[in-house]
């Protein structure tokens, strides 16, 4: 029977289109997502966008367009920015999809027949940039610390309730169980105080919120936008891909995946998800990344200074997957022409030109994934080490690129000799390509295709030099 593995995102709220922060997020997914098809597993490989809510509503509002043109434009937008990265979703979950609104219902539904849900008051804090109500606690300086130049809102309005609270216990018994359910650790602490600090019930509906799924049996109610949202999962993966492998979401979605969705789950009578990874932020020198700010990039703008494949790279090398990181022009700028241009790329089209230099033609077949990927390969991407694996693709790197020069084999005049160092240059080359597949898929089926016809063929640089000076 064939392995199944499923991968899901972060679906990405339609305010604005997508930047190089989200798109990081969708590249590390798409190479998990690769590496388990590489090992011939079957994957299901979900992402999508978070369409309702307040902050959707004020949006389509400043461009005259209805909620729903708007949504419209920045679905397709973002699609079109994750294409140019080839992420390889199996689908592309909108909330705003009619499957997706009847298996909210019928979540409700299973929710508040399980006496989970009731009409109460809530009087508090709130903050539109994280459509979410905030303790005094969770404020800085009177602010969110994650939207801190937008003004809080002090709310009173009748909703209805999710007995969070009552999943208090069984929530500490899985994290305590299941170690492997929340990570990295240091998050997983994080959630494990949260609990330690007492669950209170959270409010799930609005009242004041008209761009949403009215609330059944109460339309004067809409269904908060991130019991919505969350819900995308069970609607988007095949019942025969439940339950979830591996959530991929920022740090600052974690509360919600780790704490909300799996009480919500074992409410309606569902398996809840293996593990809930929450990586770190990508700041674009030393500054968040934001629209206030002026600092977006967009993921198309990275692949025309780089291709897809460099542009993957910059991203996949900026940090670990566990914490922040900073990047910059200059930064991907040296990375790329360091790693891709004088790295791999100048491997690749020296050995060409020796092969085609002695009309060398390698005989051999490419070796399947599962037979080269060794143990550590194989370790650090289960455990979600990506940097680590790409370390150890470009050690192999630079030991074929010694190995070439020691040999020098442009001075060998004895044929037999000359064959077998190019053969096995070539050999290691092309582990090299496989190996890379999960992360540069294009330049992977490049490298490969240079040396897989009769005569060898290319030349040309995978990766131009890019001038340095920006």
């Amino acid at each position: 029977m064939v392995k199944k593995f499923c991968i899901t995102t972060a679906i990405d709220y339609v305010n604005d289109t997508i930047h190089i922060g989200h798109a990081y997020q969708k590249v590390m997914a798409d190479v998990m997502a690769r590496f388990h098809r590489c090992l011939g597993e079957e994957v299901f490989f979900l992402t999508g966008t978070d369409e309702h809510g307040a902050k959707a509503l004020e949006a389509a509002e400043k461009v005259n367009l209805s909620p729903q043109e708007f949504v419209d434009n920045i679905s397709t937008q973002d699609k079109e920015e994750l294409r140019s990265f080839n992420i390889s979703w199996d689908r592309f979950i909108r909330t705003t999809d009619e499957d997706h609104i009847k298996q909210v219902i019928d979540f409700y539904n299973k929710v508040k027949k399980n006496g989970d849900i009731y009409l109460g008051k809530f009087e508090g804090w709130y903050c539109r940039g994280c459509e979410e109500y905030k303790t005094a606690s969770e404020l800085k300086d009177g602010h969110c610390p994650h939207h801190p130049h937008q003004k809080i809102e002090k709310l009173s309005e009748e909703n209805y309730f999710f007995r969070l609270s009552k999943y208090e216990d069984f929530l500490k018994n899985h994290f305590k169980n299941n170690p492997s359910f929340c990570r990295p650790e240091g998050r997983r602490r994080e959630m494990m105080a949260f609990l330690d600090q007492g669950l209170k019930d959270i409010s799930i509906s609005r009242q004041a919120v008209s761009w949403g799924i009215p609330v059944p049996d109460d339309p004067k109610q809409t269904i908060y936008v991130w019991f919505d949202a969350l819900i995308n999962y069970l609607t988007g993966v095949p019942t025969a891909f439940w339950p979830i492998d591996l959530h991929l979401l920022g740090k600052d979605n974690t509360r919600f995946h780790a704490i909300l969705w799996p009480a919500m789950l074992k409410s309606a009578g569902y398996s809840l998800p293996k593990t809930v990874y929450c990586h770190g932020f990508l700041t674009l020198n030393g500054q968040k990344i934001s629209k206030s700010l002026g600092n977006i990039i967009r993921p198309s703008e990275l692949i025309t200074r780089f291709g897809a494949d460099g542009a993957r790279y910059v991203l996949l090398t900026a940090t670990t997957l566990a914490s922040d990181g900073d990047i910059s022009w200059q930064k991907m700028i040296e990375k790329y022409n360091a790693d891709l241009a004088n790295g791999l790329g100048n491997l690749t089209a020296r050995l060409v030109k020796l092969c085609q230099m002695a009309d060398f033609n390698y005989q051999g077949k490419e070796l399947p994934f599962r037979d080269v990927v060794g143990k550590d390969y194989y370790r650090d991407m289960k455990n979600y080490a990506i940097n680590k694996v790409l370390n150890l693709i470009w050690v192999r790197i630079g030991r074929l690129d010694h190995f070439i020069n020691e040999k020098e084999p442009w001075q060998i005049k004895n044929e037999k000799e000359l064959v077998e160092i190019l053969q096995f240059a070539v050999e290691k080359l092309l582990v090299i390509a496989v190996l890379l597949r999960p992360f540069l898929p294009e330049t992977s089926d490049k490298v490969i295709q240079c040396f897989s016809n009769k005569k060898i063929t290319g030349g040309e640089s995978l990766f131009p030099r890019i001038n340095n000076n920006v």
